[in-house]
């Protein structure tokens, strides 16, 4: 399972990208605006300079012609680039349209299998279920996830699996355990993945222990 990082920062994605675990970025209209920047395709090609791999950058646009236009302008602005869709009736065929040119398209705000088999079926290259927002209205996010990744394993369906809107590391596990393809995870949760108690213990431990043997 390959590690995206969730985020419109580019500081977090300068160290993220130090650590060699990273291999794309996902952003989405309110990423960036926490980060207060005001130019989209300014925020993804200096992104795209620090990742050699698949950034997300959202259309914003609801009809079908005005999000194929968006779509192709921001695919324009770096080969990294991969267009995110919402699912929808428009953004259906959309995708359906990018596809056939080969522009490269991330389905979002996915909440269930059919929309995911939809987006499959109509050429996204990647799907995003979102599975913290699912937990935060009682249902069970992961369990989405693995249902659409067995899905997609019976049919022989391309498209990647993203299991989005990570809330914690146990996220990331279950995800792995679900066969993602990729979990997308803010900073936060990445620094958290690193850490275990006993590990910390431990480095403790022997740097204690050599220095009771160098006196």
């Amino acid at each position: 399972m390959r590690i995206f990082l969730d985020t419109a920062n580019v500081d977090e994605i300068r160290q993220a990208a130090k650590l060699g675990v990273i291999s794309g970025v996902t952003t989405n209209p309110s990423l960036v605006a926490k980060e207060k920047r005001e130019d989209m395709k300014a925020v993804i090609q200096e992104i795209s300079s620090i990742v050699d791999g698949p950034i997300s950058a959202e259309v914003l646009s609801l009809e079908p012609e005005a999000m194929i236009q968006e779509a192709r302008e921001v695919s324009s602005w770096s080969p990294n680039v991969v267009v995110k869709i919402p699912i929808s009736a428009s953004g259906l065929e959309a995708i359906s349209v990018l596809s056939k040119e080969r522009v490269k398209t991330n389905l979002t705000l996915c909440f269930s299998l059919n929309q995911a088999l939809l987006g499959a079926i109509a050429g996204a290259t990647y799907i995003s279920p979102f599975v913290g927002r699912l937990d935060d209205i009682g249902h069970d996010g992961m369990q989405l996830v693995s249902e659409i990744v067995e899905v997609f394993d019976r049919y022989k369906l391309p498209s990647q699996v993203i299991a989005a809107s990570i809330r914690h590391p146990l996220h990331v596990s279950v995800a792995a355990q679900a066969g993602a393809h990729i979990a997308t995870v803010p900073y936060t949760v990445l620094m958290q993945m690193i850490k275990h108690p006993l590990t910390d213990i431990g480095i403790s431990r022997f740097a204690e222990d050599w220095r009771s043997i160098q006196k």
